[in-house]
């Protein structure tokens, strides 16, 4: 059987080495291998949830919990003053190249609008 593990979760199981952040019972925060700010940081749920559209009702405290957390890395991380952006690429359409819901954290410029 093939393994079908996401990127995600081989960085979670420890078998791809990330630069972690932020980890606790339910979320993994580490540094983009690609960033498009200075600051680039994907928080990603230990759950795999494939995209925002494939989630219900029961993955909603798992969504919230990611929100949160969203703030807590930008304070421990001393960019929540000064600002940040986080975006969930949802779909082939929405930028989503890893099957895996995840939020990007970015931070550490000035970040304009509208973005893409």
């Amino acid at each position: 059987m093939a393994d079908d593990k996401t990127i995600f979760e081989k960085i979670r199981d420890g078998e791809i080495p990330a630069e972690i952040v932020h980890e606790d019972e339910h979320c993994l925060c580490f540094r983009d291998i690609s960033p498009q700010a200075p600051t680039h940081l994907l928080l990603v749920p230990k759950r795999r949830v494939a995209r925002l559209t494939a989630a219900g009702q029961a993955d909603g405290e798992l969504l919230g919990h990611l929100m949160l957390a969203s703030a807590t890395v930008a304070r421990e991380q001393g960019f929540a003053e000064s600002g940040y952006r986080v975006v969930i690429n949802n779909g082939p359409d929405g930028g989503e190249e890893v099957p895996h819901l995840h939020l990007h954290l970015l931070a550490g410029r000035r970040l304009e609008w509208p973005p893409g």
